[in-house]
């Protein structure tokens, strides 16, 4: 495990983390320090503890709001997957329609051909 050192409202807290995640946390750590200075700048101070659950509760709130885009943007992709299914089956359908009415297009042309040719059809 790694280690390592992250300042929220100006106190270093040792954390570990896995390898490599060293520079992800510490921008966590960064963004958590954010909410805490907002809530102090906007407060005062009012408790180490209190700022960091109402800074918590902030983050929590963004996490919320997230998730409920995510779950909207996810029904509307799977909507729009059934109906790219639909238009799809549709489009296979009317190429079937479309060789099928050319096939028979193409026998009574060739009917033609041969009444006026005098020979008989070819199938």
């Amino acid at each position: 495990m790694a280690q390592v050192t992250v300042q929220i409202d100006g106190k270093a807290y040792r954390m570990a983390c896995e390898e490599g995640q060293e520079a992800h946390l510490e921008e966590l750590a960064s963004g958590f320090d954010q909410y805490v200075g907002h809530l102090k700048s906007q407060f005062g101070e009012i408790g180490d503890l209190r700022l960091t659950v109402m800074a918590g509760i902030m983050v929590m709130d963004e996490l919320n709001d997230v998730k409920r885009r995510l779950a909207k943007l996810e029904a509307e992709a799977e909507d729009l997957r059934k109906g790219r299914e639909g238009v799809m089956s549709e489009v296979s359908r009317n190429e079937d329609a479309i060789a099928q009415a050319l096939g028979e297009l193409t026998s009574q042309i060739q009917g033609m051909a041969a009444k006026l040719s005098g020979k008989p059809p070819v199938n």
